[in-house]
């Protein structure tokens, strides 16, 4: 099966081979395996030693996304989240129900936020501390760029939540760059193409120990899982994790410098993006976003007009010719995505182009422009 979502992704059948064993985490092998995973992600984060640790957590990205606001927006405090796409909203309720004060920057998810945007929103409202932005919205597959909006909230003083979940390995992106950014996000499952259950982050050392006792939460603070790391070496766990998804995630990374690391990634998915792209296109579908507003992780295109058309007989029909796809959308209008990450290839896509026109013509939709 071709597994076309933005995660978790197609992986390679060396790393789900890592997962066959069983391991007792804090086994002292382990340990400096888990150690050195913690080493790699700061290095690809564009962390430095000494200025900006990997704290993990158990979970998904929403969950690290929790962690990270929890940790670094005081009780009560105010944070800006430009709101274009299904995770901002997403980040919206995370910070809501965390007890933080939400100012909600709307905008609509076919293009990015603009500096100009963010620096208005901080300049209205001083009490804002922090900006949150996704990345990648893999709801629409637009992209916040951080080189972009990192300058506007480094010169309103500000600081910068970066979910990267969608994004991290792919896009570029480096902590060395960006002073403004207390911590950017991510998981395992995504385009590292590890398998899910950890959520990495990577944080400025100095806005960790200035944030201690900011959480109210134990299985939610950041900070925690620093001081435990300083108490008990980097190698140990606070709580029982993933430990055959590490594993998996060690030799995932090895596969990603194999190929020559966030570059090369970027230039795969992008290449698959673009072949999608254009391939939906010559089926007679409309993609949501114009090519100047897609990002290379997933391609999102209108669901046809066709009274024939219906996005779960499409899936399954799709799925008997060895391709799944989400059998849901996030956008405001109905659309179906596809995922352009994990370890597939430009001719996968083509191949998952052909049996999307077959899937077509099983369900007898011939409108396929949207309504």
């Amino acid at each position: 099966m071709l597994l076309l979502i933005p995660g978790p992704v197609q992986t390679r059948p060396e790393t789900r081979a890592a997962m066959a064993q069983d391991i007792a985490p804090w086994d002292l092998d382990f340990r400096a395996v888990y150690a050195a995973i913690r080493e790699r992600v700061r290095a690809i984060a564009g962390g430095r030693e000494g200025e900006h640790a990997t704290l993990p957590l158990q979970g998904c990205g929403h969950f690290i996304m929790e962690a990270a606001i929890r940790t670094f927006v005081p009780p009560g405090g105010k944070l800006l989240i430009p709101q274009n796409g299904a995770y901002a909203d997403r980040a919206v309720r995370l910070a809501g129900e965390a007890g933080r004060q939400v100012v909600a920057l709307p905008g609509p998810d076919t293009r990015p936020v603009t500096a100009e945007e963010i620096a208005a929103a901080l300049a209205a409202d001083p009490a804002i501390s922090h900006v949150a932005m996704i990345h990648n919205e893999t709801g629409s597959g637009i992209v916040n760029d951080p080189a972009v909006i990192g300058p506007a909230v480094r010169a309103a003083g500000r600081r910068l939540i970066l979910d990267s979940v969608s994004a991290f390995g792919a896009l570029p992106f480096s902590l060395a760059d960006h002073p403004e950014v207390d911590v950017v996000v991510f998981t395992s499952g995504k385009c590292l193409e590890g398998l899910p259950g950890i959520g990495f982050a990577v944080a400025r050392i100095d806005r960790v120990e200035a944030s201690a006792g900011n959480a109210g939460s134990w299985s939610f603070d950041l900070s925690d899982v620093y001081q435990h790391a300083l108490k008990a070496g980097w190698g140990s766990f606070r709580f029982t994790p993933a430990v055959q998804a590490l594993a998996a995630f060690n030799v995932a990374l090895d596969l990603y410098e194999q190929e020559g690391g966030q570059p090369a990634r970027h230039a795969r998915y992008r290449e698959n993006a673009r072949v999608f792209h254009e391939g939906v296109q010559a089926l007679g579908l409309t993609p949501y976003l114009e090519w100047r507003h897609q990002g290379p992780v997933i391609v999102t295109v209108h669901q046809p007009a066709d009274p024939n058309f219906a996005l779960q007989p499409f899936v399954d029909a799709l799925k008997r010719r060895g391709v799944l796809i989400s059998n849901f959308w996030n956008t405001k209008v109905p659309t179906f995505r596809v995922g352009c990450i994990g370890a597939v290839t430009p001719e996968d896509m083509r191949g998952a182009l052909a049996a999307m026109g077959e899937a077509l013509e099983e369900l007898g939709v011939r409108r396929r422009a949207p309504a």
